[in-house]
């Protein structure tokens, strides 16, 4: 079995690099031609089927907001009043977590809900929601978040019906957005959260109605993922999935580094030369050798140069080693007590089988 691996550290390292970096580009080239499958909860900002709200994250951060995602529990987590908060599709809120919104609202904070219950427990006298609404909404009255609005398609999935202490912003009798107020606050609810959805972010005026209910320009926005199921993070979990990657790559280059600089089991065997011919057919040519010499010792002279340096490197002696040195090393090495024997001194026509065997054993 031939080396698998250059022999010189340099060498290997070399080819550590380039596999490297030929690891580097077919795991680049896969990413980049791999497209996941859409994925994510209703009214997820991480989500990117049709239903949730990646791309409206994704408008926030292009306009200038900064974007980020609440995967700790709304009663625990500590809710900046100077923020945006966004919560879709969440009809599940226990009591905990709409009191602790009606605080941050009351507050001074700016929350955008939407859905079924968008706003129960959280701001007083709730609009009620009922499953039906209409598909075209129109803006009713004049509020900041709908001045640059005319019209909004929905997926006509709810309405508000009596409306509370609510005004109506977009369409009257049923409403789709309504505006509350509570304490310094202000409450957004959608009774259809679908305009703020990927499947119609992009519709009528839908964008434009989604980049005012976050607020002015810079203003943080917080989307709310811990209702979605995602909760906090910990580990390599936690890393960005571009960390992650780059980590993935880091650790396989590594690993090709070692197998680069490993060395391999038992002697380094030869890069070339011819392979051994049968022990019969190199006796047979030895003895026509020494019939076409007719001095034994002269022609046995390479044969056992070449048994006898063998000896030395297997057993790594010095060039020079005495005969004695050579012969016990050849024992250690599993040779026979007469090709041993054969490895020192002169040299006979008796010798020839001895000496065929060692350098035969030797080429093993």
């Amino acid at each position: 079995m031939r080396r698998m691996l250059p022999r010189s550290p340099g060498a290997r390292l070399a080819t550590g690099v380039v596999a490297f970096f030929v690891a580097l580009n077919v795991v680049a080239f896969v990413v980049s031609t791999v497209r996941p499958e859409p994925s994510g909860k209703d009214g997820s900002a991480y989500a990117t089927q049709p239903r949730g709200a990646a791309a409206y994250a994704e408008l926030l951060r292009r306009a200038g907001h900064p974007v980020s995602y609440l995967r700790e529990s709304l009663g625990a987590a500590r809710l900046d009043p100077a923020a945006t908060i966004v919560l879709l599709d969440a009809p599940g809120l226990d009591g905990g977590e709409r009191r602790a919104l009606a605080r941050f609202v009351r507050a001074g904070g700016r929350l955008v809900a939407g859905g079924e219950d968008a706003g129960a427990g959280i701001v007083p006298r709730a609009p009620h929601w009922v499953p039906a609404g209409p598909r075209i909404a129109r803006p009713a009255v004049p509020v900041p978040e709908t001045s640059a609005v005319r019209r909004v398609q929905t997926a006509g999935d709810g309405a508000f019906g009596p409306l509370g202490g609510a005004l109506p912003a977009l369409g009257e009798d049923p409403a789709t957005l309504v505006v509350a107020r509570a304490g310094r606050g202000r409450a957004l609810l959608l009774a259809d959260a679908a305009p703020l959805q990927n499947r119609l972010l992009g519709r009528a005026d839908n964008a434009a109605l989604a980049l005012a209910l976050a607020g002015p320009s810079r203003r943080p926005v917080t989307f709310v993922e811990s209702v979605h199921g995602f909760g906090e993070a910990t580990g390599l979990a936690a890393l960005p999935v571009r960390w992650r990657f780059a980590l993935a790559v880091a650790v396989l280059a590594a690993l090709l580094l070692l197998v680069s600089r490993a060395r391999r089991l038992g002697p380094a065997e030869e890069d070339g030369g011819e392979p051994t011919p049968a022990r019969r057919e190199h006796v047979d040519a030895l003895a026509l050798a020494l019939r076409r010499a007719g001095e034994p010792a002269v022609a046995l002279g390479p044969v056992q140069a070449a048994a006898r340096a063998q000896v030395i490197r297997r057993a790594a002696l010095a060039p020079g080693a005495p005969d004695a040195a050579v012969r016990e090393a050849a024992l250690r090495l599993g040779f026979d007590e007469d090709e041993a024997a054969a490895l020192t001194g002169d040299r006979g026509a008796d010798d020839v089988l001895a000496l065929g065997s060692a350098l035969a054993r030797g080429r093993r």
